[in-house]
């Protein structure tokens, strides 16, 4: 009971987090020439669009998943190279912005919610809220195909960057499977999440 208890307050954040990750990179994508998201109704807040059902469910269940990508046609963009690297990262950065806001929730409901089961629920809700989008945050910059980091270090590096991702793209998927079933992204990502939450707790009033 405890268990479905806990999946049932972290389910909040997972649809959040989720949603404004994909709605980020369709926006983003919108705004730097290509109407591809728009077309496929990506443009939306409702997580009924964004949710890959194996992806979600890993992330319920195991702390790391998946949702559906939003489709790019980087060919409508201006200048490739700089818009990708926007679109990118915009996924991750309203994860930061995200979390950041519901730090000062957090802050908020410290210092009003009344001290009783209500208010513990909601504060622990308010709390996975942000843990979730940091964890979506770190997960998507690991540069590591399909995730967003490496389209970013792509866009950086130019060529001989994206060379070898097509070179040994398999390759690093494998890796990344690895690391997952291995619990190595934890030990990967934990750190950057620790220091991001704690300097949001110190900053955010």
């Amino acid at each position: 009971m405890n268990y479905l208890i806990n999946k049932l307050l972290v389910l909040p954040g997972i649809l959040l987090g989720i949603s404004i990750h994909e709605f980020s990179h369709g926006y983003a994508a919108v705004k730097m020439g290509d109407d591809t998201p728009r077309i496929q109704g990506r443009l939306t807040l409702n997580p009924i669009h964004h949710i890959d059902p194996m992806g979600f469910l890993c992330l319920l269940l195991f702390g790391f998943g998946w949702a559906k990508p939003v489709m790019i046609n980087s060919r409508n963009f201006k200048n490739p190279r700089r818009d990708d690297a926007i679109v990118s990262i915009a996924g991750p950065l309203a994860n930061l912005l995200t979390a950041a806001l519901f730090v000062f929730f957090l802050k908020l409901a410290d210092n009003y919610l009344p001290y009783n089961q209500l208010g513990q629920i909601i504060w622990e809700v308010l709390q996975n809220t942000v843990i979730i989008n940091l964890v979506l945050m770190m997960f998507n910059l690991i540069p590591i195909p399909p995730l967003d980091g490496h389209h970013i270090l792509g866009s950086i590096g130019g060529a001989k960057v994206w060379n070898f991702y097509y070179k040994y793209y398999d390759h690093l998927r494998f890796a990344m499977l690895l690391l997952i079933v291995f619990n190595g992204v934890s030990l990967i990502i934990s750190p950057g999440i620790n220091f991001v939450y704690n300097m949001l707790i110190t900053l955010i009033f």
